[in-house]
């Protein structure tokens, strides 16, 4: 059986519970009302953190593809799966049923993602939908880059609610045309319009990218 394709390395463990941890603490900063001698003592600690992470991170901060030799460059992760479940920047989501025409799951966005009182910011929305048309194309065995994404909005999405989304997916003239529909109690939210080229994944990622470095350190070992 051959290996699948690669969109990158998995974050480590330690990653995806720092943005899970993060996307928390902004959310509990972001509701304050007052000073906290709390948020005193974590900006007096960011300095060391800060300093401690530079030294460890890699000197190029550009994505390690195609050939590294002097292995400068930082590991690129996948951005096919799951995004969120490692960078707090993205929204997390669930899928529940996938298969070669449509998908659907689950999503709930929390207070970091607010724009209008008590509801998603509309820019966080169209995030959402291209990467979950990206999952669901990747998964589904074709990828592809966005050709175009529209988002029509047609009720407020509200923040910390389980909301609803399906995909229904058609050939289109070069590519695919997957349309995204985020619902609450089976009223239409917004609908999103992607268009992606369609590749097998293979021929969209092969193996340029660069795979994660065995730890030098006791240190790193330790943190694997």
């Amino acid at each position: 059986m051959t290996d699948p394709p690669r969109f990158g390395e998995q974050p480590l463990t330690q990653t995806t519970q720092a943005a899970a941890a993060l996307r928390r603490l902004t959310g509990l900063l972001l509701s304050l009302e007052n000073d906290h001698p709390a948020v005193d003592d974590m900006l007096a600690r960011l300095p060391r953190w800060q300093a401690e992470l530079s030294a460890a991170a890699p000197a190029d901060d550009s994505p390690r593809i195609g050939e590294d030799p002097d292995g400068r460059r930082r590991v690129y992760l996948d951005h096919a799966f799951d995004v969120g479940a490692y960078n707090p920047c993205f929204p997390e989501y669930r899928f529940a049923v996938m298969s070669g025409d449509g998908a659907s799951g689950t999503v709930t966005f929390p207070l970091v993602y607010e724009g209008p009182p008590g509801l998603v910011h509309g820019g966080f929305l169209g995030v959402f939908f291209d990467c979950i048309v990206a999952q669901h194309n990747c998964a589904t065995g074709l990828a592809g880059k966005t050709r175009s994404l529209t988002v029509k909005y047609r009720r407020p999405t509200p923040l910390g609610t389980d909301l609803d989304f399906a995909i229904d997916r058609a050939d289109a003239d070069r590519g695919l045309t997957s349309t995204a529909r985020l619902s609450l109690d089976g009223e239409v939210l917004c609908v999103g319009v992607v268009e992606t080229v369609a590749l097998p994944p293979d021929k969209l990622t092969g193996t340029d990218f660069g795979a994660r470095r065995v730890p030098t350190t006791e240190h790193e070992e330790s943190h694997r």
